[in-house]
């Protein structure tokens, strides 16, 4: 079984959390088929939004993944999510699920509470992640109230001073919050400190991805 990993983000910390859930979900002997262009992401920060360039080259990164013979794909970027959903139609012509990182951790949340605090590093990935909960909780038929977060400056930075910046970041929330979501994948790696430290729900997307993703597998028979 051949999986498509698609990044916009490098940062080693993404790729390791990724690859370790999703060889949890599909075993070991799963081969990893990873597709990277930073430039994406890069263009969507400097933009503030998903302008039509890099959303063309995230498609050609998914066209490429089937060319690759993948059977599934998983898009990695909660920035450029909304992309994906726009490529469903002709990931089931194709017969190859994309499967986005955030989507099963927004559902998760919305079991979970009616209060939902979204904590992002990037404006661009704020927007977007907030907008799949709202989806989500419609679709579930259950109101939600929202709660912002933003981190700025935490981006970029080396993995103690990051927990530490999202640590005192989340103290202006989680007394008005049930639940937290980590907007980007990259935050996954600091879930269990700011659990510990806050005794509350903080949700990481990898493990959700990497299960939605063996479930899409499932779905179409290929396990």
């Amino acid at each position: 079984m051949k999986v498509g990993l698609i990044y916009t983000s490098t940062t080693p910390e993404l790729i390791e959390t990724v690859e370790e859930e999703v060889k949890k979900q599909l075993g070991e002997g799963v081969e990893l088929y990873s597709l990277q262009d930073p430039s994406i992401l890069a263009d969507v920060r400097d933009a503030g939004y998903v302008t039509a360039a890099p959303a063309a080259r995230l498609i050609a990164m998914y066209m490429d993944a089937v060319q690759a013979g993948c059977d599934a794909l998983l898009n990695v970027c909660s920035s450029v999510g909304e992309v994906a959903d726009c490529a469903q139609d002709a990931a089931r012509y194709l017969g190859v699920p994309i499967v986005r990182v955030d989507e099963e951790m927004c559902r998760e949340a919305v079991r979970r509470g009616s209060r939902i605090g979204v904590m992002a590093t990037l404006p661009t990935t704020l927007t977007p992640t907030k907008n799949t909960v709202a989806r989500v909780a419609r679709e579930a038929g259950k109101h939600v109230e929202l709660v912002d977060c933003l981190v700025d400056g935490a981006f970029g930075l080396d993995q103690e001073q990051f927990r530490a910046r999202l640590t005192e970041a989340a103290k202006a929330i989680v007394d008005r919050v049930d639940v937290v979501v980590l907007a980007q994948g990259s935050m996954a790696y600091a879930e269990p400190h700011l659990e510990a430290v806050f005794g509350k729900s903080f949700l990481g997307s990898p493990r959700f991805g990497a299960a939605a993703l063996k479930a899409a597998l499932e779905s179409k028979g290929a396990l």
